[in-house]
């Protein structure tokens, strides 16, 4: 049975199929306070039992695993208590006395400019703060007009259909741990970091992942509990967390307010940009929210030529659960500010939105004042683009968005892999973890096309720390690239060791006999391409779609699987239209999450899939199996173009994402 045959026919092994001999099922007391003092807590496991710190987060206001002194979001993890089964543990939580002083919350960026700062040793509520570029006043600039804006892109959940969840299994003196994660070495060091714990007594298992969209590729406090507690009670602890956990605790994505300026010639030349982006960071700072914030100030350029810029970063204190990693992670922020601000550009100077992107994309490469190197020529693609989708004639009788953006792929440094042959078969082991992207599609082709043999004797089998111990991860729309070129890497070494202990390759002495071969393709800097997206749509009254196209334009260096791409394509564009028009985390003004089920947090049904245009442009990358990314490709293009569409038909500026159906609805 091959990988996906088993989820066809309902064989995966997730989290809660696992199932062990005496485990205790871990549930956690958590505040539902948004910022309060803790008096004492009576009951549960508690900071007094384990006092480490979550230790991947940084600076000088750390999360603790348990809180201590105080609360500082609703649904911090305050205790945990664990029964014979998840029905017990959940009748449990009501035995934990926990008393606490409610204090005064920050519900919002703009909540935090007001208030006093949460924390006495800082002057106001930003926990960090960034610089990128070089400043300059407007004497020191040439420019005929300018346009000013602020954009806001509320808090997402990434709401994948599995949520997260461990097991820890401490056993002859070996902390095993079955994690659905995006990196278990990542997950392994965070492990031994914060228990203190020699490398070689922690073994992390990985198992099916039901989705993951970056809060995967995380660590977080609960499964240090968990493996705390296997050792403590010397059982398996399972932990998995309710829908309404998720969306409480899990870090989220997006949440950046922009307040930008660009400078601009008559003829529509930018000649700077300045402004600040402000993250709705949570009380502490995780290694995600800095990504995500110097993925948008870095970024923010883009495929244009624009050469002074300069932006502030701030992390700003809010009393909700930490930022952290979604689809696209900054770059999707980066794009729809500088997009939303060439349409405004554009309006100002009465231009053609394509006119204006044009004027300024890229002859040739191009290193921005904000730190990105922009490899490639982006106005030849933005040329092809426009006249593949006839957009001169479309734009007369169409309401039309376009986006042209760039892809930074994560591809440092590199990837590993292994390849077993046994009885046979080839079993395939990656350094970044599958969750429901279809990898095992790339490396069937790979592997049969380079050692020459059939795909049903070729598996994508789940690795553990021991089988693969060096890996990087699955993220930043990489898989293909690094993937792709270890596989093909591992079986140049493979078919190496068949010539030089048989004398010569073929597919005949490779199956008959066994092998073992590792390999890490090094690749020390991320690439990028330039991409572009298209969207077409019209409204009815009442501000439902009566049509939505979504066209795409993209480079893949060399594509590895058609099928894979299309699920991609297709799957990240409906992440997107709902990130423009209903997904979202809301607040209430004391901290309190009001979007508390999967449906109260908008997440859309299959009634607002669109009609699909995808066009795939083949310009091999340097990487060894030629391709180049695609994964955050649709979040990051879609949806500044589906926000023009639908504000050339309400005649009102769209800055705030979600769109609300107000907003819609009463503009018509």
């Amino acid at each position: 049975m091959t990988y996906l045959d088993r989820f066809a026919n309902g064989k995966g092994r997730y989290l809660d199929d696992i199932k062990l001999d005496n485990m205790l099922y871990m549930s956690v007391v958590r505040s539902p306070y948004a910022r309060a003092k803790i008096r004492s807590v009576d009951g549960g496991l508690t900071s007094k039992d384990l006092k480490a710190y979550y230790t991947i987060t940084e600076g000088d206001h750390r999360e603790p695993v348990l809180a201590m002194d105080e609360v500082n979001y609703q649904g911090q993890a305050v205790a945990a208590v664990f029964g014979k089964n998840r029905y017990e543990a959940e009748d449990l939580l009501s035995t934990v006395n926990v008393d606490y002083e409610p204090l005064e919350a920050i519900s919002s960026i703009d909540d935090a400019k007001k208030k006093a700062p949460i924390y006495p040793d800082r002057k106001d509520n930003v926990l960090a703060l960034e610089d990128v570029g070089v400043k300059f006043s407007e004497k020191d600039i040439d420019y005929d007009v300018k346009v000013t804006d602020t954009i806001l892109l509320d808090r997402v959940s990434a709401n994948p259909m599995e949520t997260r969840g461990i097991v820890a299994d401490y056993r002859d003196g070996i902390l095993n741990v079955y994690l659905p994660s995006q990196s278990i070495v990542r997950s392994k060091t965070g492990i031994v970091k914060s228990l203190g714990l020699p490398p070689e007594k922690v073994r992390v298992f990985l198992i099916d992942n039901g989705g993951a969209f970056g809060v995967k590729a995380l660590f977080y406090p609960e499964y240090i509990i968990a493996c705390y507690a296997s050792m403590k009670y010397g059982k398996p602890v399972k932990w998995q967390e309710t829908r309404t956990e998720h969306l409480q605790a899990c870090h989220a994505g997006r949440g950046i307010e922009g307040i930008l300026t660009l400078y601009a010639k008559k003829d529509g030349t930018v000649t700077g940009l300045d402004g600040e982006v402000l993250l709705d960071n949570g009380p502490y700072l995780v290694d995600a929210a800095a990504v995500d914030l110097g993925n948008v100030i870095h970024e923010v350029t883009g495929p244009y030529h624009i050469e002074k810029a300069h932006l502030t970063g701030k992390y700003v204190i809010t009393n909700k659960a930490p930022n952290g990693y979604y689809r696209g992670a900054g770059k999707p922020e980066a794009s729809i500010l500088m997009e939303r601000m060439m349409d405004l550009l554009a309006d100002k100077l009465n231009m053609d939105i394509a006119d204006i992107r044009l004027k300024n994309a890229l002859e040739k490469p191009f290193k921005s004042p904000l730190g990105l190197e922009m490899r490639y020529p982006t106005k030849p693609f933005l040329e092809d683009a426009l006249r593949y989708f006839n957009y001169r004639e479309l734009s007369k009788k169409e309401h039309v968005g376009i986006s042209l953006f760039i892809l930074d792929e994560d591809t440092a440094p590199g990837e590993s892999a292994r390849i077993i042959v046994k009885d046979g078969k080839v079993h395939t082991y990656l350094g970044g973890n599958v969750s429901g992207q279809g990898h095992e599609m790339f490396v069937k082709s790979i592997l049969s096309d380079e050692l020459d043999i059939e795909q049903d004797s070729i598996s994508l089998d789940l690795q553990d720390t021991e089988t693969l111990p060096k890996g990087v991860g699955t993220w930043g729309s990489k898989s293909a690239m690094t993937h792709g070129s270890v596989l093909m890497q591992a079986a140049e070494e493979l078919k190496k060791q068949v010539e030089k202990k048989y004398g010569k390759y073929s597919p005949e002495i490779l199956l008959s006999h066994d092998f073992d071969q590792t390999s890490f393709y090094n690749f020390d800097y991320n690439d990028n391409q330039v991409n572009f997206n298209i969207v077409t749509s019209k409204i009815n009254e009442m501000g439902d779609f009566e049509y939505l196209k979504i066209g795409a334009y993209y480079d893949l260096g060399k594509v590895l699987n058609l099928a894979n791409v299309m699920g991609q394509t297709e799957g990240g564009a409906l992440q997107a239209i709902g990130e423009v028009l209903s997904e979202t985390l809301r607040y209430s003004e004391d901290g309190q999450l009001m979007t508390t089920s999967i449906t109260d947090s908008g997440v859309l049904t299959a009634e607002h899939t669109p009609e699909f245009d995808i066009k795939i442009v083949e310009n091999p990358s340097v990487l060894k199996d030629g391709a180049k990314g695609l994964g955050e490709s649709p979040m990051i293009g879609i949806p500044e173009g589906l926000a023009r569409s639908l504000e050339t038909q309400i005649h009102k500026r769209i800055n705030v994402m979600p769109i609300s159906r107000e907003l819609l609805f009463d503009s018509l």
